[in-house]
Parts: C-alpha cells; sequence; structure tokens
C-alpha cells in the first residue's frame, strides 16, 4: 500500500496550493479518503473527508469555506484544494485511508510572508 501526497511548498498568506495523493495497492473507490494536519508542537488534526464516491464531504471548522476535498477514483487520486490560506495552516499534511490506517508520508505546507 502506498499512499504519496505532492503539491506542498510555501506560499504567501492568502494564497492557494493543491494538494495531492496518489493511492496505491487497495481498491480505492471502497473507501473514505482523509486529510490530516499536524504543525509543530500540536497533535495531529482533521482537516478533511470524502466518501467512497465522492458523494459526501466534511471538514474541520478551521478550514471550512476555504478548504475543497476532492477525488477521483479512475485515477487513485485525492486532492485537497486550500485557498485563503493563514499562517496557521502550515502544516505537514497527510493523505490516509481511515479503515486500514494508512498514511502517506506527508507534504509541508508553510504560508509565510
Amino acid at each position: 500500500v502506498h499512499l504519496v501526497e505532492s503539491g506542498g511548498g510555501l506560499v504567501q498568506p492568502g494564497g492557494s496550493l493543491r494538494l495531492s495523493c496518489a493511492a496505491s495497492g487497495f481498491t480505492f473507490s471502497n473507501y473514505n479518503m482523509n486529510w490530516f494536519r499536524q504543525a509543530p508542537g500540536k497533535k495531529r488534526e482533521f482537516v478533511a473527508s470524502i466518501s467512497n464516491f465522492g458523494s459526501r464531504t466534511n471538514y474541520a471548522d478551521s478550514v471550512k469555506g476555504r478548504f475543497t476535498i476532492s477525488r477521483d477514483n479512475a485515477k487513485n487520486t485525492v486532492d485537497l484544494q486550500m485557498s485563503s490560506l493563514k499562517p496557521d495552516d502550515t502544516a505537514m499534511y497527510y493523505c490516509t485511508q481511515p479503515i486500514n490506517n494508512y498514511w502517506g508520508q506527508g507534504t509541508q505546507v508553510t504560508v509565510a510572508s
């Protein structure tokens, strides 16, 4: 099983980034997928989730209205479109498959001017 995140980087406050997670080794369309994040010195926190066919999404209050989770089951990818980024969004972002507790290695997002 592999979950490989990409798309992180340095962005100015108010900017946008799109994270992507490529999944392999399991039947992707059978599973809900999540994004979590962890800032230095803080606990990992839930960011967003999407149901297996993408019909249901859920967001942390801190990102609601700014982040959008989506998936492409034909490509086995789940994306996180992030806009209106704030310094508080600085963290390592992880793609997860919660049923089997699969995690990727993470991609760093830094929001700074």
